[in-house]
């Protein structure tokens, strides 16, 4: 058998945490409603307009103004990310398991001092971590516009959660009053933000979803000399599209865990199971037999909406309702 490799995301798979959403609703008034919001915002940018070098998962770098604005410190947020980690059940057994018999990587959207923590616990190489590079003490911020930053965050929190429908593909398939959020929030993030000094986080803060993803995927490839045919990806959300696709096209093992419908429609393979440790019989599968074994553990490959709706409970159950509700 040909030399393998693992690559999979973190929060989801193998954490219970939705790290940016947890700090926006530690330290912001009224945060987890206001994350929410920009997180819906983010999956219509991504999903359904497709607004160009837009990546599912900029989320990350659109809250990162607000998060100055009110004061958060690089310090505060490595603090708060080592005391707040939340592992799936079995996930360090499963990645000890696994980065013991294989190249094993992890490709997460979430802030660097989050992964930090998680390679930590896991005693797991941050060298073979990509991740979300940040530093809020790397940007100044006049009172000027600061003030401004808490004016548009004030009206951002007035607005009630965009809903999104269940296969929509242009803006007209939401509500009148979803459309008039967009249309505001497109005027705040690209307009009033953008001019501003604060505004060059947005070309500066890189978060690593979507195609950036598939590209530390590539990467990842280059590093080992392993292919993508040799590949097992486990991601579960938005962000991780176009690594699973990516990964299906060129015949490894594209897995969707405890996912939500993006994920799902995007992987060959779905799986849902309270316990990560599941993983490890995939994976030791993939080892001794390839993408062929891995077909024989009879995964579902039949992805309808109601394999759908068992995983996007699980994933609440396992995560809790508002960070299991994210896409």
């Amino acid at each position: 058998m040909a030399r393998v490799q693992y690559v999979t995301d973190l929060e989801g798979p193998l954490t219970l945490n939705d790290n940016a959403f947890e700090i926006a609703a530690h330290f912001l008034p009224n945060g987890a409603h206001f994350f929410a919001l920009i997180s819906k915002y983010d999956d219509i940018l991504a999903d359904i307009v497709k607004r160009p070098a837009y990546r599912a998962g900029d989320t990350l770098k659109l809250i990162v103004p607000f998060l100055k604005a009110f004061g958060l410190s690089d310090h505060e947020l490595r603090e708060f990310s080592c005391q707040t980690v939340k592992l799936v059940p079995g996930a360090r057994e499963t990645v000890q398991s696994i980065y013991a018999r294989m190249p094993t990587f992890i490709i997460s959207t979430s802030y660097e001092p989050y992964v930090r923590a998680v390679c930590e616990i896991f005693d797991f190489p941050f060298e073979n971590a990509y991740c979300t590079k940040i530093s809020l003490d790397a940007y100044a911020l006049s009172e000027r516009e600061r003030r401004e930053l808490l004016s548009l965050y004030d009206q951002i929190i007035q607005y009630p959660q965009i809903q999104i429908p269940s296969g929509a593909r242009s803006l007209d398939a939401l509500s009148a009053r979803d459309r008039q959020t967009v249309e505001l929030f497109d005027s705040i993030f690209w307009g009033r933000l953008a001019a501003m000094e604060i505004g060059r986080i947005l070309q500066e803060i890189q978060p690593i979803g979507g195609l950036e993803k598939a590209r530390a995927l590539q990467e990842i490839v280059q590093r080992t000399g392993i292919a993508l045919s040799h590949t097992i990806y486990v991601g579960d959300s938005i962000t991780d599209v176009e690594a699973l696709e990516l990964v299906r096209r060129e015949g490894g093992v594209a897995l969707a865990f405890n996912g939500n419908g993006y994920a799902l429609r995007a992987a060959e393979f779905g799986c849902i199971s309270p316990s990560a440790l599941v993983l490890v019989e995939i994976a030791e599968a993939f080892v001794q037999g390839g993408r062929e074994a891995v077909k024989a553990l009879e995964l579902t490959t039949q992805i309808d909406d109601a394999f759908i709706a068992r995983s996007e409970q699980m994933r609440r159950r396992l995560r809790g309702q508002e960070i299991g509700s994210l896409g």
